[in-house]
């Protein structure tokens, strides 16, 4: 009786619906439910094991109490029973807290849940443990010989229902991936690297190359039109394929029908299970890449209005040149040929010198041809065997450059510059173009014709440059840089009332070195902002030190143009002033008229920012630039400063005179303070006491003196001025 009620349960798992269509667990659910009805025990369940995921899922579980089941712990922490149930496929645990097998669920499992006796079976597929069927008990139990063997025909139903439910998803994953690859218009293609036979090719095949796939699948790759227009090619990809390598690369391919296109392949090996040799090819037709990276390789190398090499590809192909004459061509007055007759007329100026120059270089066989810049070409010509020849070759192109332009039905002047270096007599450290800028701007500044050879005297005001550059990077570090202070005199007061912060350099070898001497190279190389920013370092330095001395004096600082329009000159200022407990308008930094002018919505919100922090800004040179009264009542300016030009010739211009009149009346209308630089004579000083001048600064009252030196002035003026022997000031 109870063997056919047990062989009823069976049919009734072997002959579900469930099971015919391998659904897990459909099929699962129904085993722990008809195990549960016909056997005497209190849980039944299954669980599926992940080792890759470290995962217990439990998939189908039938409890008669309704209680809630612990959850079965993951493999990594029962190795043990995993390691049994693989083995020996049943464990039959009549007393679980005794049972060294079941050990490891005990704690975590089988105690909490108050399992006395579990019957464990493993679900296995070919060998491999997959999950488990267990049956459990509350009490003690002894499982039988029929318990034992239909849970193992059970068990042997799931592992026979997961095998096929994996098989259908293994066919409808395999389906899946063949449409996709049929359907697919990259090429696909699958060679036998032991016979070279092509064993699969998908559709895209025919459609890029115009064979059908009939005809290739099972041919030797020997009839691809790779191998017959490309032998030498295809032999090598396939050879490297071969020694376990993946290739990749293009090729151009010719069809039937003598069209041509260009194939990106792909070849990669790949191994069955079965200790096989593949390689399977991907590929497309990536003509119409190819067409916009030429056409990009034209935009990127080629100047657009003109039609000739740029400056990025220029400089390429220079690199490789080790012998000729580089020529570099400017157009003197350019910019303003443009600002006056247009863009439109300045253009066709610039293709009609590339007309030129390109027909130049096509009679004296030159290559390498650019426009290298708005209005500059460069070209390589080769040295002729005479210095003479050579000579005659450059002016002939030199007047050729220089006949007159029509554009438009009117005639237009053209005033060229040529600089010419030698390539082969450069010395290695030194570049082309950058020796023909040098020569260039000699060129630009010559009387008659504008040509400039680069030589030994260019070289050595070059190099000059470059040892000031190198030298100015070891001063920063070694600390050579010093501030020397020049008084500001308040004309009504007679009293001094400000310093002005200016960098001097203790060069080791050549001295004392004043600001011409190397500002010019720090600022072409781009260190006058850290030079900069240890001055106003030094300086606030400095003044903070004064003031703690309650000596009530303003200090002036001059700022660069790169370092005023640089982006962090504000929080620099703010930084210092904090640090330094800087007195409110008594840091005043200046900045040229001209510089000022750069950018008006810039210095207006930049000054507005300052004023807040209390500092103030100086016009420095003024009446040499070109602003105006509008954009001075803009500005929230602290001061204006006078060019010394005017002040040096008072006394003998009435031009002059006029000029300081003007500016004097200007600032006062404008309520802005006023000091005159370059005050070296008495008379000079009178004049501007008379014009009522704020106050006054130059070698009548005292040179840029070392701090020590300063303060010590000082002292001495200020006892001057209350009467005492100013040779016991101290």
């Amino acid at each position: 009786m109870i063997k056919r009620k047990y062989q009823y349960l069976l049919e009734s798992i072997v002959n579900s619906l469930e099971k015919q269509q391998g659904l897990f667990n459909e099929t699962a659910l129904l085993a722990t439910r008809l195990l549960s009805e016909h056997l005497f025990v209190d849980y039944v369940g299954v669980c599926l094991f992940s080792v890759e995921h470290d995962s217990t899922y439990l998939v189908g579980h039938c409890d008669k109490l309704a209680a809630i089941d612990p959850v079965r712990p993951n493999p990594s922490l029962c190795p043990h029973y995993l390691s049994e149930l693989k083995q020996h496929r049943i464990v039959d645990a009549i007393a679980v807290h005794k049972d060294t097998r079941v050990q490891e669920l005990h704690e975590c499992y089988l105690r909490p849940k108050g399992i006395a006796s579990t019957l464990e079976v493993a679900i296995r597929i070919n060998g491999h443990l997959e999950g488990v069927l267990f049956l459990e008990h509350i009490e003690a139990h002894i499982w039988s010989e029929s318990e034992l063997h239909i849970a193992a025909q059970v068990a042997d139903q799931l592992a026979l229902t997961l095998a096929t439910a994996r098989a259908y998803e293994t066919d409808e994953r395999l389906s899946l991936f063949l449409k996709a690859i049929e359907h697919s218009e990259q090429v696909s293609m699958v060679v036998n690297l032991q016979t070279d036979i092509i064993e699969y090719v998908n559709g895209a095949h025919h459609a890029m190359s115009g064979i059908p796939k009939q005809k290739v699948i099972g041919a030797d790759v020997n009839h691809l039109d790779f191998f017959k227009q490309s032998p030498s090619e295809a032999r090598t990809v396939l050879a490297e394929v071969k020694r376990g390598k993946k290739v990749k690369g293009e090729v151009q391919i010719t069809r039937l029908d003598g069209t041509c296109y260009w194939l990106r392949y792909s070849v990669k090996p790949f191994t069955t299970k079965r200790g096989n040799d593949y390689a399977l090819v991907t590929a497309e037709d990536c003509s119409e890449a190819r067409q916009h990276q030429t056409e990009l390789e034209r935009l990127a190398w080629r100047c657009p209005l003109t039609g000739l090499y740029n400056r990025r590809h220029f400089s390429q192909q220079l690199d490789n040149v080790t012998q000729g004459h580089l020529i570099l061509l400017d157009l003197k007055g350019f910019k303003r040929f443009n600002d006056t007759y247009g863009h439109a007329k300045g253009d066709l100026l610039l293709i009609e010198m590339a007309r030129r120059l390109s027909h130049f270089a096509s009679m004296s066989k030159t290559q390498l041809l650019a426009r290298v810049g708005s209005d500059e070409f460069a070209l390589v010509i080769d040295t002729l065997d005479s210095q003479y020849r050579m000579n005659l070759l450059i002016n002939r192109l030199y007047q050729h450059l220089c006949l007159p332009v029509m554009i438009k039905h009117e005639l237009f002047e053209v005033k060229p510059a040529l600089s010419v270096v030698c390539i082969e007599t450069l010395e290695q450290m030194f570049a082309p173009l950058t020796c023909a800028d040098i020569a260039l701007q000699y060129a630009k500044n010559k009387q008659g014709d504008a040509i400039q050879v680069f030589n030994h005297a260019l070289l050595s005001a070059f190099k000059e440059t470059a040892v000031i550059e190198r030298e100015l990077q070891l001063a920063l570090k070694s600390r050579e840089f010093e501030l020397y202070y020049q008084p500001l005199k308040d004309l009504k007061s007679n009293r001094y009332i400000g310093a002005e912060a200016l960098i001097r350099w203790n060069h080791p070898k050549r001295g004392v070195l004043y600001p011409g001497a190397f500002i010019d190279v720090a600022e072409k190389s781009g260190m006058i902002n850290s030079i900069g920013e240890w001055v106003l370092e030094a300086a606030c330095r400095q003044l903070n030190l004064w003031q703690r001395d309650n000596i009530n004096i303003s200090m002036h600082v001059n700022v660069a143009a790169q370092q005023f329009f640089s982006s962090n000159l504000y929080d620099q200022i703010w930084q210092l002033v904090t640090r330094y407990r800087i007195k409110p308008n008594t840091l005043i930094l200046e900045i040229t008229e001209t510089e000022l002018m750069e950018d008006i919505v810039y210095v207006t919100h930049l000054c507005k920012e300052l004023a807040e922090l209390g500092v103030g800004l100086a016009i420095d040179d003024f009446g040499t630039g070109y602003s105006s009264m509008r954009y001075l009542k803009q500005f929230p300016i602290s001061k204006l400063k006078i060019d010394r030009s005017f002040i040096s010739d008072i006394g003998v211009s009435h031009e002059s005179r006029e000029i300081v009149s003007a500016i004097v009346a200007m600032a006062y209308a404008l309520n802005i303070s006023l000091t005159a630089e370059g005050v070296e004579t008495l008379e000079q000083e009178d004049f501007l006491s008379e014009l009522c001048c704020h106050q006054a600064q130059g070698f009548l009252y005292s040179p840029a003196l070392r701090e020590a030196e300063f303060s010590q002035f000082l002292r001495t003026s200020i006892g001057v001025l209350n009467g005492a022997d100013p040779s016991k000031a101290h």
